[in-house]
């Protein structure tokens, strides 16, 4: 039922009580890794400081991008907030209805039209979903008309230059290569296989100058200690 949807048979899995496997991995920048998919239903105690801080200055109308299992908007909807949960995936949004997200919807977030929101969260890297430096600048274009005057985008990403660092603390990186945040991934549950997709990991000054370039304020909300940072777009 969920034939290249890895995420969403394992979500399935856990919300049928039957065993989860980890969840392989690939990355064209980093070493294969395995995921335990029981990470997509914690609730809000066990997030990260990132993305509790970013669900705490939730307001308005809300679109919950990229919603996965659905914890973040099940979170804001206990505190009385209108979300719309949306994803590619079957298998999550499914799960997410079975949870109780009261507006899970399989779509693309750049298939929206016609509404505006006051909150766009895009976490756990959500921004990611624009692939690469032109997407996001496509991407920057595009939400102008879905979000309310006013209105701000939640996102975290991460700054993979670390990845090319020397035991010196110096760093390698091929200027002429493309941009060293686009990534390429393919994922894999038991005998279920995604077809392979690209990815951004935006660092937060190559974020601002974007951002500036298309109208918008960027702030920055948080960081931890493993390259990892909230922030906060909003139009001039």
């Amino acid at each position: 039922m969920f034939t290249n949807d890895p995420f969403g048979a394992a979500f399935q899995d856990i919300i049928n009580g039957n065993p989860a496997n980890d969840i392989l991995v690939k990355c064209s920048a980093a070493e294969d890794e395995w995921l335990n998919p029981e990470y997509f239903f914690r609730d809000f105690s066990k997030m990260p400081v990132t993305e509790q801080t970013a669900l705490k200055m939730a307001r308005g109308k809300i679109l919950d991008a990229g919603a996965g299992s659905g914890s973040h908007s099940l979170w804001l909807q206990e505190k009385g907030f209108d979300v719309k949960s949306i994803d590619i995936s079957p298998g999550a949004v499914k799960a997410m209805e079975v949870r109780g997200v009261k507006n899970a919807l399989l779509q693309d977030f750049f298939a929206l039209k016609d509404e505006r929101f006051d909150t766009i969260y895009m976490l756990m890297n959500g921004i990611g979903m624009v692939k690469d430096i032109n997407g996001l600048e496509s991407f920057l274009e595009f939400v102008k008309t879905i979000l309310t005057p006013g209105g701000q985008i939640l996102l975290d990403s991460s700054d993979l230059r670390y990845l090319f660092q020397e035991e010196d603390g110096s760093m390698w990186i091929d200027l002429n290569a493309p941009y060293h945040g686009e990534v390429e991934y393919k994922l894999s549950y038991k005998d279920i296989s995604g077809e392979p997709f690209k990815w951004l990991y935006v660092d937060y000054y190559t974020l601002d100058h974007y951002a500036q370039l298309h109208g918008f304020l960027l702030e920055h909300i948080y960081e931890d200690d493993h390259f990892n940072y909230l922030a906060k777009l909003s139009l001039r």
